[in-house]
């Protein structure tokens, strides 16, 4: 089964970024450490390298594609022994997803989301994390001070 090659994260607030270029081609055998493609974020141009070795059978996602999401399938890379001529059943959800430009990824982390708020609908809202102090007691007025003269 073809290994699938996703778009990084390659800084903490990254979501999206442009794939400038491929270093990479249909066919090319790639080792761990080499470089595939340039990835354009918001703040920088970074490479983005194989962490995989094998023959890239496909990519999905063009050279200069704008707004690719985090996780999209990019390209996929067979390992050794892999037969590449047969189509993968991934290359036909791949094809989909880089023309949606990673709908289906940005749906996928989403998706529990509604969830969590409908289950606490009805429910009354939790404690607060912060206990409950009681009051100091009453202290007596504070005295004026006592008529001291300064010396010095």
């Amino acid at each position: 089964m073809p290994t699938e090659l996703k778009m990084p994260a390659l800084s903490p607030t990254m979501e999206e970024g442009t794939l400038a270029k491929w270093l990479v081609k249909e066919g090319d055998v790639v080792k761990s450490g080499d470089l595939l493609a340039e990835i354009e974020t918001d703040k920088a141009t970074m490479e983005f390298e194989a962490v995989d070795e094998g023959t890239v059978i496909k990519i999905l996602v063009a050279e200069g594609s704008d707004g690719v999401k985090v996780g999209t399938v990019i390209a996929l890379i067979a390992g050794e022994g892999e037969d590449v001529t047969s189509p993968s059943p991934l290359a036909g959800e791949g094809l989909a997803g880089a023309a949606s430009q990673g709908e289906g990824a940005a749906k996928s982390p989403e998706t529990p989301a509604p969830a969590a708020p409908a289950k606490g609908g009805g429910e009354t809202p939790p404690a607060p994390a912060i206990p409950a102090v009681p009051p100091l007691p009453a202290q007596p007025a504070a005295e004026s001070p006592s008529p001291l003269k300064g010396e010095g």
